[in-house]
């Protein structure tokens, strides 16, 4: 809903965003006279088929994820029962497009109001397929809307989100769309910022607006327009505080030094950040990088991936993060991940490594590879016992001496652990195999709340159990501290500026965030240093 200059809704993927509104205004239905059963059940079927076609076109350079939500999509077109229901009212005497648009508002209306939330949030897929079976009915293709602009809509389709350019950056504003939706998904693993149920927004085409997804807000962009943290209203000035000789190092007013690193989810989002103003890459999110079951088996494959990052860092350090394959993120070509299906608590990351070692030990070579020309870490994901380090590191060094068995050059990197399961951070001092640790936020809020991320229901337990995540966060400082251990933190919560001071706090100084998050969070570091010289002076 709509307060003053103010739009509120819900966060469905977190960040921060300034640009111009593209305001979506939905295509009207256009409901030809039958020329017949025969000619229109022709014409369903062609436009069917074309919609499947271009459907099948999309997913060929998509991550595993967004494959498997096209493949939805696809699956959907296909179902007989859809079909049946359009080909009556063909038989009946109407037009495709009214048959069409009849049977699939009916499909909408039951996802519309299911009593299960993941049934809900699925109705905008439905959407999806009906209108892009029309538009090939009506000889029309889907327009994309301008790179870099903010999307403004009743709710988003996902092959729109898809096939739409974000490496300019961007950001969704719906005033309906569910925290759960395939677009929200999509949203999340791009960094994308979104928000959802806004209600009514009043918003006019060409806007300068400022989204907040953080705070689960939106704020027309002017001299009022206050940005997070920031109380000149201009989310620029702070940053001019730690821009004057910026590499991603900044000295804190104490005395101690900050640094702010990238994560990397597409090889399209290095062209919007200037490696010379990041202290390096601190997580690679490598299944995203690779697009199938076949990519996960080419070793050059990875190999050239790996090599493109660090050639692009510089010479700076590149945290890439083993394939964290499982729950949310099915494999394309896999089937479920184990006997849960995609459950967040059945064979996730590491846990799936390890019960698929070939898969590990073909991305542990090209690593091993890579590593021998660049500053290569690597990031065990989703670890819960110290047997499932000490497991990774022997097929690392398995590894690295076949290799030189063939006199190909490696280097055995550093291999840190992510610190994203709870008996992992209560116990952190029995994990001293590893080389250093990172703070996945992410999974570490979900567990500690029993509350899943990817369920809008129970979103406001893991909001009201911040205090608890803070709180198990400092624990992990001082035990890592303990043991002389480097810590990063790379999950959403690194990207906050509002938390900027209870993380730096606890003696966090290594940040990691999606690239549309350095500039909010430099701003918040700059009114940071700004505050403790204040208040040092």
């Amino acid at each position: 809903m709509q307060s003053g200059r103010d739009i509120t809704g819900r966060c469905a993927s977190p960040g921060f965003y300034v640009g111009e509104v593209f305001l979506a205004t939905p295509l009207a239905d256009r409901y030809g006279d039958s020329d017949g059963p025969g000619v229109e059940q022709a014409r369903l079927d062609r436009s069917v088929a074309t919609a499947i076609a271009e459907l099948t076109a999309l997913t060929g350079d998509k991550d595993s994820q967004s494959t498997a939500i096209l493949e939805f999509q696809i699956e959907m077109l296909m179902d007989p029962e859809i079909l049946e229901e359009a080909n009556k009212c063909v038989k009946q005497g109407q037009g495709a497009e009214l048959a069409w648009a009849t049977a699939m508002d009916r499909y909408v209306t039951s996802f519309q109001t299911s009593d299960d939330e993941a049934v809900r949030a699925r109705a905008a897929d439905m959407t999806d397929i009906r209108n892009r079976v029309l538009a090939a009915l009506a000889g029309r293709t889907f327009v994309d809307f301008p790179a870099g602009s903010i999307y403004a809509a009743q709710d988003m389709e996902p092959s729109l989100f898809l096939m739409h350019d974000w490496s300019r950056g961007g950001a969704v504003v719906l005033s309906a769309g569910s925290t759960s939706s395939h677009v929200a998904m999509l949203a999340r693993a791009r960094s994308i910022p979104m928000l959802v149920a806004t209600g009514p927004q009043g918003l006019a085409d060409g806007a300068r607006l400022l989204v907040d997804a953080n705070s689960g807000r939106a704020s027309l962009y002017g001299g009022d327009a206050i940005a997070p943290g920031n109380a000149s209203g201009d989310p620029d000035a702070a940053v001019a505080v730690v821009q004057g000789n910026d590499d991603g190092h900044v000295l804190l007013g104490d005395g101690r030094s900050l640094s702010i690193s990238v994560n990397i989810n597409d090889m399209g989002e290095t062209s919007l950040v200037d490696p010379g103003s990041i202290a390096g890459v601190g997580l690679v999110r490598s299944e995203f990088l690779l697009r199938s079951a076949a990519d996960l088996a080419d070793e050059e494959r990875h190999y050239a991936l790996y090599r493109a990052v660090l050639d692009w860092a510089g010479g700076k350090p590149v945290t890439i993060r083993l394939l964290d394959l499982g729950g949310d993120k099915p494999v394309a070509g896999m089937g479920p991940t184990g006997g849960g299906g995609h459950s967040m608590l059945g064979l996730r990351g590491i846990r799936f490594l390890l019960a698929r070692p070939e898969i590990m030990r073909i991305q542990a070579r090209a690593l091993l590879r890579a590593g021998a020309g660049g500053r290569v870490r690597v990031l065990v994901p989703l670890v819960t016992v110290s047997s499932e380090m000490e497991a990774t590191r022997r097929i690392f060094e398995d590894e690295a001496k076949a290799l030189a068995h063939r006199e190909i050059d490696v280097n055995v990197p550093p291999i840190g652990m992510m610190v994203e399961v709870p008996a992992a951070a209560l116990m952190l001092e029995t994990f001293g195999v590893a080389d250093f640790f990172s703070l996945g936020t992410n999974d570490l809020a979900q567990y500690i709340a029993a509350a899943g991320r990817d369920n809008d229901s129970v979103q406001p337990l893991i909001d009201s159990t911040m205090p608890a995540l803070l709180r198990m966060i400092a624990m992990v400082a001082e035990s890592a501290r303990r043991m002389g251990k480097d810590l990063s933190i790379c999950g959403d919560l690194a990207g906050d500026p509002d938390r900027l001071a209870d993380l730096t706090g606890v003696g966090l100084l290594q940040f990691s965030v999606a690239p549309s998050r350095i500039k909010p969070l430099k701003s918040a570091v700059g009114m940071l240093v700004a505050g403790q010289n204040r208040k040092d002076g």
